[in-house]
């Protein structure tokens, strides 16, 4: 799976489809937690969710790609609990923990329709489908 380059940069044909349309930050955050979860436990499952991790603790996801968040931090519950075994709902790559307002721009910028009626938790899982889709579209 992902690799960095001799230079330090990421292999762009071995990221996930969503990290290929993102900053580079996001893609050496990404490698490089990758690269070392992979020396560690090696290559597979555990190194994969060990680089989200580390992805999603800077980065957020919108539409089908990863942008920066205002506040660092554990993104969800699974997030905050951590850990080999987490426990928690992912919100997969949204950030649950971001204010509403941000999460009502968010969704803006998806064109979710209803949003200004949805909860804090409807808006986090109708960011969730939308987000699945636009990556699905753009494949």
């Amino acid at each position: 799976m992902p690799k960095t380059a001799k230079d330090g940069s990421a292999k762009k044909s071995e990221l996930p489809s969503t990290l290929k349309k993102s900053p580079a930050k996001a893609q050496r955050t990404f490698t490089k937690a990758h690269d070392s979860a992979a020396d560690e436990y090696g290559e597979g499952e555990r190194a994969h969710r060990v680089a989200y991790s580390a992805l999603k603790h800077s980065f957020e996801k919108v539409g089908d790609h990863w942008e920066p968040k205002d506040e660092k931090g554990p993104s969800d519950q699974r997030a905050r609990s951590g850990g080999a075994n987490p426990s928690g709902k992912t919100a997969e790559g949204v950030d649950a923990n971001a204010s509403k307002k941000h999460l009502l721009d968010v969704a803006r910028r998806l064109d979710v329709t209803g949003r200004s009626k949805m909860t804090k938790d409807e808006l986090v899982d109708a960011i969730k489908k939308a987000n699945r889709r636009s990556t699905a579209a753009n494949r």
